[in-house]
């Protein structure tokens, strides 16, 4: 069994990922185009000297304009000298960006350290009130840019866009460079999410085998991004590469955790974004394989409620407070999944339909099986896990 507080921060790790508009990146809070639009003045500069700090203050930096990109340029005028109150070390000549906040006046922010190519990557780049996929298309060209403040900042566009608009511009990807990209060692692992996704979305067969092989490497380190590689792998091969994936890393009780969760994670994608690739009730059937892990039980139990997969009813009685399942977090799941369940209304009546002699009957009160046999389960636990019951109810909270 692996350390509680390993499992923890796997979870927390990947799940932060998820939580992002691309759904397996870390983005940075601002990129650098959104830094300059927001910016009330933004200048291009040369460093000319500097005075080191001292113990009574923090030393200045002064620097001649090259540039006025953004601001007045009646006060920020070329080949002016600035002066900021803060020593940057640097040498005659060495590039800068400077962001500034106007008040009184302007507060200049910490120098970014540009050469004349990452600036003019800055400022031609579309402005953020352009069309998202305008703007990735721009930024598709500088993923694995030479300059790393340059791919880093394309990368954060990526990070920071809806998956919808990143699917807009899989025609303009360049599927063979973005093949290279995943199986090259010198990729940055943080990347790999996002370029496993890509290659989902541009790539073919042979992609998918290569995929498949990197997934199914064997591995107890922490692999960064394979959330995103097996979800990428999924789209291109659909209900195929499931069994695929159920094997390796599912049903597979060796697999590391991380790799375990990555997989779930992947299933989680597919339900949302898959568009029919993998049909619902057959990714509910590779969730319910996770039922054997009790590590994972609570989560995927919270899963299969919001897949409404109410098949699991009876297997979840045996389960409850049995060995490794007798945990507090995983029981209080299994009443939640019944609560959800049991709250499951009578189907409605298709009013269009209701003198079709071919339309399937349905009494209009008449509350599913699922729900009857829900409701019956509440009121076994209700006898024999009183407390566990009321917590659960206490917090829960039906969407």
């Amino acid at each position: 069994m692996k350390s509680p507080l390993l499992i923890a921060l796997a979870v927390t790790l990947l799940a932060s990922q998820i939580a992002l508009a691309c759904p397996f990146c870390s983005a940075p809070s601002l990129t650098l185009s959104e830094q300059l639009t927001q910016a009330d003045a933004a200048v291009l500069v040369k460093w000319v000297d500097g005075k080191t700090p001292t113990e009574k203050s923090a030393g200045s930096t002064t620097y001649s304009i090259v540039e006025v990109s953004r601001g007045s340029k009646e006060t920020l005028k070329k080949d002016d000298t600035l002066t900021v109150p803060r020593y940057r070390a640097g040498k005659k000549g060495d590039l800068f960006l400077l962001f500034g906040t106007k008040d009184k006046e302007i507060d200049w922010s910490s120098p970014l350290e540009v050469t004349e190519v990452t600036y003019q990557y800055i400022v031609q780049a579309p402005s953020p009130e352009s069309p998202t996929t305008k703007r990735l298309e721009y930024f598709l060209k500088f993923l694995e840019y030479s300059d790393q403040l340059v791919s880093n900042d394309a990368y954060g566009e990526f990070a920071n866009a809806p998956y919808e608009d990143i699917v807009k511009i899989k025609d303009k990807m360049d599927r063979a460079k973005i093949a290279k990209w995943v199986i090259n060692k010198e990729t940055s692992p943080t990347r790999m999410g996002l370029y496993g996704l890509l290659l989902g979305l541009c790539g073919n067969n042979d992609d998918a085998k290569t995929m498949e092989k990197k997934i199914e490497e064997q591995t107890q380190d922490f692999r960064l991004g394979i959330d995103g590689l097996i979800s990428g792998y999924l789209l291109l091969t659909g209900e195929k590469g499931m069994e695929t994936i159920d094997n390796s890393k599912l049903r597979d009780k060796k697999a590391p955790f991380s790799e375990t969760y990555a997989a779930m994670q992947a299933l989680r994608f597919m339900w949302t974004y898959g568009n029919g690739r993998v049909s619902k009730e057959r990714l509910r059937q590779s969730m319910r394989e996770l039922l054997d892990r009790p590590e994972l039980a609570d989560l995927v139990v919270a899963d299969l409620a919001r897949w409404e997969d109410w098949s699991v009813q009876n297997r979840l009685m045996q389960l409850y407070g049995q060995g490794e399942y007798s945990i507090p977090s995983i029981k209080r799941a299994i009443v939640r999944y019944l609560l959800t369940a049991a709250k499951v209304q009578p189907p409605k009546v298709d009013e269009t339909k209701k003198d079709d002699p071919t339309a399937t009957k349905s009494k209009p009160d008449e509350l599913p099986a699922s729900a009857l046999q829900a409701r019956a389960n509440l009121e076994k636990l209700r006898e024999t896990d009183p407390k566990t019951v009321k917590e659960a109810e206490r917090f829960f909270f039906l969407q």
